[in-house]
């Protein structure tokens, strides 16, 4: 690339384009000078600076790369009208990156997240960003890229495929979505760690995104932000040693052993992370939209309950070549979890259908209504595709531009990074056990315009579900934290 001026700070696309043609037009002034002898004397224009063509091919340089950008930004302007609440974070967000090089929006869902990651990234004159986030939600980001049309190089992976970009350019700056994800504690997750070590080699700017920043404990900060140099719990060389200070460490007994429980850690956490956050809720979006759940029992066949009954009894179930085994208490609630819903996965790692009592109820319940499945157990969707045939998608894309279409996302893959705006309902054909899954999946269909989402939980007659929901429901919402003004 040809040497061009460096952008002046807080110069915009359009300031910088005036300075260079200013600098051009100094440049190329010129002077009449007469040359020759006698009757053969002329005046001839030479330039007033000639020892400087370098400084004049690289003000011409400057000025149509500049130039380039302006053109971008004004077909963003015409693509994309930024809300005022957005104005403003992005305003907040850019200082804040600058004074610390990292920033944390935590956004609840549908707020515009990415789109203003996007704009923050903008503004910091960086020239290769790395997106972050999950596989599902890759397409989304990149048709948001296409509307955003950066100035800079935006590549989207999923972090499974981290590894494939390492060396591919020298990043100036990484976006981490869904940044709870790396979570995990007391030791860092896999992908905490790749990401640590992308950070530790190019050293970039960070800007992490979460609607649910601490979905079931504050300690789920540490692991988020550890990679960060200039994060504020940097003094603490793991995660243990950032205990002595921000958790009420407990000893709990589980099966006769002593099992040590970090997850109380204390509000002094999201005070010290006060500095580099920017919080804003739905509501301060002007979303008015309220999610209405009701659970819909069905009665399974009778040969599920036997099943459950014996399992409970004999903690074993012995088939022709198959066998079901429930010989602790997580493994019994797993299995009882799985039957409950129509399905088994065997000790033998095969799984199969039981009862399909569940999608033919969904199926004969809403109709042709345009609705999005959520299932836990890949037997669940096989038991949704017999049911629906080829009417039932996977594919988000294909759901939104077929009217007919039924879509069926896994829990945990679907709770995240996509909208079900085109959905009449939610549904779900089974309960996941956690928070996160719960607090963020529900969320799916809120829109700006939508005053109600409806959620239906179908849950099998005096089955599990019914306990799991209860659990679920009582945990403390952690992330409610995040968005209190106090806090902001």
């Amino acid at each position: 690339m040809n040497q061009i001026f460096e952008r002046r700070y807080y110069y915009s696309n359009l300031n910088m384009m005036k300075q260079c043609e200013s600098i051009i037009n100094i440049m190329s002034s010129t002077v009449k000078v007469k040359e020759g002898r006698g009757k053969n004397i002329k005046e001839v224009d030479k330039l007033l600076y000639p020892n400087d063509k370098d400084v004049l091919d690289m003000a011409k340089n400057s000025y149509e790369y500049y130039r380039s950008l302006y053109e971008k930004e004004m077909e963003r302007n015409k693509n994309i009208t930024f809300r005022d609440y957005q104005v403003d974070i992005i305003s907040k967000g850019r200082k804040i990156l600058e004074q610390h090089k990292f920033l944390y929006l935590a956004m609840e869902v549908r707020t515009g997240k990415t789109l203003t990651s996007l704009a923050i990234a903008e503004k910091m004159d960086v020239k290769n960003v790395l997106f972050l986030t999950k596989k599902k939600a890759i397409s989304s980001i990149e048709n948001d890229r296409d509307l955003f049309i950066p100035s800079y190089n935006l590549t989207v992976i999923n972090y499974e495929s981290m590894h494939t970009v390492i060396d591919q350019a020298n990043w100036d700056l990484i976006i981490c979505d869904e940044a709870h994800s790396m979570g995990a504690f007391p030791k860092p997750s896999l992908r905490a760690g790749h990401v640590q070590r992308l950070i530790k080699k190019y050293k970039p700017l960070v800007i992490l995104l979460s609607g649910t920043p601490t979905p079931e404990s504050y300690s789920q900060m540490y692991h988020q932000v550890y990679g960060i140099p200039n994060n504020p719990f940097k003094e603490f060389a793991n995660f243990y040693r950032f205990c002595d200070k921000y958790v009420k460490v407990k000893d709990k007994r589980f099966n006769g052993l002593v099992i040590r429980d970090y997850s109380d850690g204390l509000d002094t956490i999201l005070d010290a992370m006060k500095p580099y956050t920017i919080s804003y809720t739905q509501k301060e979006a002007g979303f008015n939209s309220s999610i209405k759940e009701e659970i819909l029992e069905v009665e399974m066949k009778p040969s599920t309950y036997s099943l459950i009954n014996k399992l409970k009894k004999d903690l074993v179930i012995e088939g022709k070549s198959e066998v079901i085994l429930g010989d602790s208490p997580v493994k019994l609630m797993m299995k009882t979890h799985q039957l409950f819903s129509g399905t088994i996965k065997f000790e033998s790692g095969n799984s199969m259908i039981l009862d399909l009592s569940k999608a033919e109820f969904i199926r004969s319940h809403f109709g042709d209504s345009k609705i999005g499945i959520f299932y836990k157990f890949k037997e669940e969707l096989n038991a949704l595709q017999q049911v629906y045939g080829d009417r039932l998608t996977t594919d988000l894309e294909e759901f939104d531009n077929d009217n007919s279409k039924v879509i069926a996302l896994q829990i945990v893959s679907g709770r995240e990074g996509i909208s079900l705006r085109n959905a009449e309902y939610l549904v779900y054909y089974n309960i996941d056990f956690s928070a996160t899954s719960y607090w963020q999946s529900k969320d799916r269909m809120t829109t700006m315009e939508r005053l109600c989402n409806k959620v239906y939980w179908i849950f099998a007659k005096n089955g599990i579900e019914y306990d799991i929901y209860k659990a679920v429901t009582k945990k403390k919402d952690y992330t409610v934290s995040h968005f209190k003004k106090t806090l902001l």
